[in-house]
């Protein structure tokens, strides 16, 4: 599985951000959430760990919000790493990147902040409550994770009817029809969980004031605290 979806994400890479915009109905708003979760003031020197970090996008908005924030990014894919090295190719040691499966994988250091975007929901639930521990005791005392994730409905019927929306709404936003098909095709290897599920599994990991910030669709931005 972890070969299938580091493919699929290799031949995304260049097209990846153009379309993310149009893919995810409220990009503003869903990013924004995520920002705003990570509760610290904005000069804090923050050590940040990016799952999933693809192109380096939510990466590079926690950079400007936290302009002495150190990141380091993971990815399973090169290829989405490659470009993430060209984002931040003036940044210097502010920036670390790291081609890992960090569905199993362990976590070496400790952060500030841990956090994802539309990344999480490739692993199986076990892999989730997994990592959901791994991160938390990765955490400093008073971290955060955030996670700007995909869900899947609590049943069947919510499930389609949300994810029938979702395409109707990126279609008017104009989505092009193949950029349409090539995400419907990756979502082929999703593993997505309830919003219900991952919360709960935050509490059974340790994790406190746990916060969901944003839904909208399939889309959800949620936290913990160490």
């Amino acid at each position: 599985m972890a070969n299938s979806v580091q493919q699929a994400f290799d031949l995304a890479a260049e097209d990846y951000d153009r379309t993310r915009r149009r893919l995810v109905p409220g990009f503003d708003d869903f990013y924004r959430a995520a920002i705003d979760l990570i509760h610290f003031p904005r000069d804090s020197r923050l050590k940040v760990l990016d799952l999933g970090a693809g192109t380096g996008l939510l990466s590079a908005l926690i950079a400007y919000s936290f302009p002495h924030a150190r990141i380091t990014m993971v990815d399973i894919s090169n290829e989405m790493l490659e470009r993430a090295r060209a984002r931040f190719e003036l940044g210097g040691e502010r920036f670390r990147f790291e081609v890992s499966d960090y569905g199993v994988d362990p976590i070496q250091e400790k952060y500030d902040a841990v956090v994802s975007a539309l990344s999480i929901h490739h692993l199986s639930d076990d892999q989730k409550r997994s990592l959901f521990d791994r991160i938390h005791g990765a955490l400093n005392d008073g971290g955060v994770f955030v996670n700007a994730e995909q869900f899947r409905g609590a049943t069947p019927e919510r499930h389609r009817f949300h994810h029938e929306r979702w395409i109707t709404r990126v279609r008017e936003l104009g989505v092009e029809e193949l950029d349409l098909a090539a995400a419907l095709e990756r979502m082929k290897f999703d593993r997505a969980a309830t919003l219900e599920d991952q919360l709960e599994w935050l509490r059974a990991a340790g994790f406190r004031d746990i916060d969901c910030a944003y839904k909208n669709l399939i889309f959800a931005v949620y936290r913990g605290l160490k």
